[in-house]
């Protein structure tokens, strides 16, 4: 995947990391789960379509709500390892589809709730709003979602930024300040805004799986080759000697809930 404003338009491949996504992108606190059922996302019948589901890390943390998920991904490999995850966990409400955001092949009106985890970006957003609605069911919720650490606000977050910078210069996912909302283009004349919700957490991780998620980020492993991704984790380790274990860095966490305007 290549995209012109993102990392100078370097092209990136998030499939091959899954590996390591699999193992450690499973990052998102247990508050985050709550605050979406309390919003009305997982309701025991709804069907939920999860765009950009990666190894499908949303639908497995919601699975205990009684909904029914779809685990999209344009990558192959990264559905391979959802499944696998899944057919582990002997979960029998998620299913996986590989396809686009931006068409998902998926008939009109088939889903009461979508969402899309640390995905957005990636996306034709205008394209994407409109195959939302579209497989939305009418007056249906999508569920836009990002979690970013906060390097002004964590030492520890700003050197490791400093370090994936080092390796790659292109790489433009770092510098993340705190998060001002205005009603994005895309959702004018197909949504209205129900929720919106951001909250900071300082979130812990064993060094491992720190460098594991690190490793797992567009700027290292779907980006680097891995002899690139090799001298990166050894330089990091070596970086990460001096703190102490758990490591607890912050982060914010961003919430925003959209009604379709489709009408019946």
């Amino acid at each position: 995947m290549k995209i012109n404003d993102i990392d100078s338009g370097k092209s990136f491949d998030f499939g091959r990391t899954s590996s390591d996504y699999a193992k450690y992108r499973d990052i998102y606190p247990q508050s985050m789960y709550e605050k979406l059922i309390a919003f009305g996302v997982g309701k025991k019948g709804q069907r939920i379509l999860d765009l950009g589901s990666g190894t499908a890390v949303l639908p497995v943390n919601l699975h205990n709500t009684g909904a029914r998920f779809t685990a999209s991904d344009i990558s192959e490999n990264q559905i391979r390892f959802g499944k696998q995850l899944v057919g582990e966990k002997a979960l029998d409400n998620i299913d996986f589809r590989v396809c686009s955001a931006e068409d998902t092949g998926f008939d009109d009106s088939s889903f009461d709730v979508v969402t899309a985890v640390q995905c957005f970006q990636y996306f034709n957003a205008e394209n994407a709003a409109r195959e939302i609605v579209r497989v939305l069911k009418p007056r249906g919720l999508f569920c836009k979602i990002f979690m970013d650490w906060l390097p002004y606000e964590d030492g520890a977050i700003a050197e490791m930024e400093a370090l994936v910078l080092k390796h790659n210069p292109d790489w433009s996912g770092g510098g993340f300040r705190f998060f001002e909302y205005a009603f994005p283009d895309w959702a004018r004349g197909r949504f209205v805004i129900e929720t919106i919700h951001s909250y900071n957490a300082a979130l812990t991780f064993s060094k491992e799986a720190w460098i594991g998620r690190v490793k797992s980020c567009r700027g290292v492993g779907a980006s680097l080759t891995e002899s690139e991704v090799a001298a990166f984790e050894r330089e990091y380790r070596s970086t990460l000697e001096k703190y102490s274990e758990p490591l607890r860095l912050k982060h914010q966490i961003h919430i925003e809930i959209y009604r379709s305007l489709k009408e019946e």
